[in-house]
């Protein structure tokens, strides 16, 4: 049974390191997403076309699926605090160098390198898992990913704002996204104070070979091996999308150099995940831990279809209401914003219930609901649907997405402790392929095709959620000097 954790005592430890997570998350969130709700304002000023707008927001999301997987392996070797504390850091010098930006394509190189802080998520998930018992992890990650995530909301509402009411003039869209990149260089310093990775007298288990998940069988590795495959091709898929065949932003032979980039990084993950598991091919060798890489695979399909869609869905909401209901571009925004606004109540929810009443069984629910409710939203172009219609299912379907946001990682943190950062790390890579897949398709097909599109993926990743386990029991974790530990999973 979940217990009902003092949210605002900070007198309590783990209780002031959920608020110093969830606000970090909520900044690099804020950096990431500063730039859309002024991309009029910068298509103007830059006299960018409608093709360089679009490569624009691809490239805010294409470094994020690599450095997911990158900032989980980071997390495990060096802990969560001097990794938070970089990539605040780093990605407040990014954001003010984006500010400075004079031509087009400085603009588009430092989106780029910005799609970095969109990493920052995997570390507070490692965070969270140290400092809460079993009982209560799922509340606390759902607190930190639903309450950080609404950093996209506030920097919707509020770079506007500051750009054009306080600091004003032609320039104000600089001072207003450098107003984030100077936040978080000054909460950097303030995370490196205030955070322990873990309690006192805490072992702080790490994985015993860095560059790739450890895994426990032969088959576990060619599907581990399977798996990873995806976070490429979606890499592929944005070149191609850049391309002359595409949008037209690259050359080609840009587009032969951005091949030949994700080649080389594939080949690299590759052998990193060779490297860390070649003695399962040896005989008699030493086995890690076990654990099943089918948990791990289930929650990558679960979190696509979750977050994956939220990313797709929040982007071309405003211009389907306005083409479908005729309403205002400000109540557009407002109907994308509910769907992401329910962050700040259903991701908890997803992660308090899965802590009360089973994590299988809940993130089964949620991926029924997401299902259903894709299924209806397909639907909402048709003659007879209503605009109150369309936003109370449009809301209700944003409760079981974001439901099934935190029900996934309630189950992330109880797989295998000391390599949590990247499992977290592939399946939030996940969700941005997802977001990059579906973006694709809806370019592609009409809406309501998208939508079914949407609701086949979430079918699909409830299937699989048959199968995965329910955590029972221990994981069983090894300290430096070789005793055994055993950390509670219920």
């Amino acid at each position: 049974m979940a217990n009902r954790i003092p949210l605002f005592n900070f007198a309590v430890p783990r209780i002031r390191i959920l608020h110093y997570s969830w606000l970090a998350f909520f900044i690099t969130f804020l950096i990431w997403f500063a730039h859309a709700s002024l991309m009029p304002t910068l298509k103007v000023y830059f006299g960018m076309s409608d093709a360089q707008v679009k490569a624009l927001l691809m490239l805010n999301v294409a470094l994020t699926i690599p450095a997911r997987v990158l900032i989980g392996v980071l997390v495990d070797k060096i802990g969560p605090r001097k990794s938070y504390s970089a990539l605040l850091l780093i990605s407040g010098i990014l954001c003010l160098l984006f500010a400075t930006a004079q031509t087009y394509n400085q603009l588009a190189v430092m989106r780029f390198l910005l799609g970095f802080v969109g990493a920052g998520f995997v570390i507070g998930i490692r965070l969270i898992s140290e400092w809460f018992p079993a009982r209560e992890v799922g509340i606390a990650e759902g607190i930190y990913g639903g309450w950080g995530n609404f950093g996209a909301a506030v920097a919707s509402m509020s770079m506007p704002f500051l750009a054009f009411h306080v600091f004003g003039g032609a320039d104000g869209w600089r001072a207003a996204v450098a107003t984030t990149g100077i936040i978080a260089i000054l909460y950097s310093y303030v995370f490196y104070r205030g955070v322990r990775d873990t309690p006192e007298g805490s072992t702080y288990f790490r994985p015993m070979k860095a560059g790739g998940l450890e895994v426990t069988t032969k088959g576990d590795f060619v599907f581990y091996a399977f798996m990873t495959a995806p976070l490429y091709l979606a890499l592929v898929l944005l070149a191609w999308r850049l391309s002359p065949a595409g949008l037209k932003l690259l050359s080609a032979g840009e587009t032969q150099i951005a091949y030949l980039a994700i080649l080389l990084l594939t080949v690299y993950q590759y052998y990193k995940i060779w490297h860390v598991n070649k003695h399962l091919f040896v005989a008699n060798a030493p086995v890690p831990p076990r654990y099943q890489f089918k948990q791990v695979a289930i929650l990558n399909l679960a979190y696509m279809a979750c977050f994956g869609s939220e990313l797709a869905v929040v982007s071309m909401l405003p211009q389907f209401f306005i083409d479908h209901f005729e309403v205002s571009k400000s109540l557009a925004g407002l109907t994308a914003g509910c769907f992401a606004v329910m962050n700040l109540f259903a991701r908890p929810g997803g992660g308090y219930l899965s802590d009360a009443k089973g994590r299988r069984r809940v993130l089964m629910i949620c991926l029924l609901g997401q299902t259903l409710g894709y299924a209806l939203m397909s639907q909402m172009g048709n003659s007879g649907w209503t605009l109150a219609m369309a936003v109370g299912v449009v809301l209700a379907t944003s409760i079981f997405v974001q439901g099934a946001c935190g029900a996934v990682y309630s189950i992330v943190p109880l797989i295998q402790r000391r390599m949590t950062g990247q499992i977290a790390g592939m399946a939030g890579a996940y969700g941005n392929v997802g977001g990059v897949l579906f973006l694709t398709v809806f370019s592609m097909v009409s809406p309501t095709g998208f939508f079914y599109v949407l609701a086949g993926t979430a079918a699909l990743a409830f299937i699989g959620s048959f199968f995965i386990s329910e955590p029972r029991g221990h994981m069983i974790e090894v300290h430096p000097d070789g005793r055994i530990e055993k950390i509670a999973v219920e």
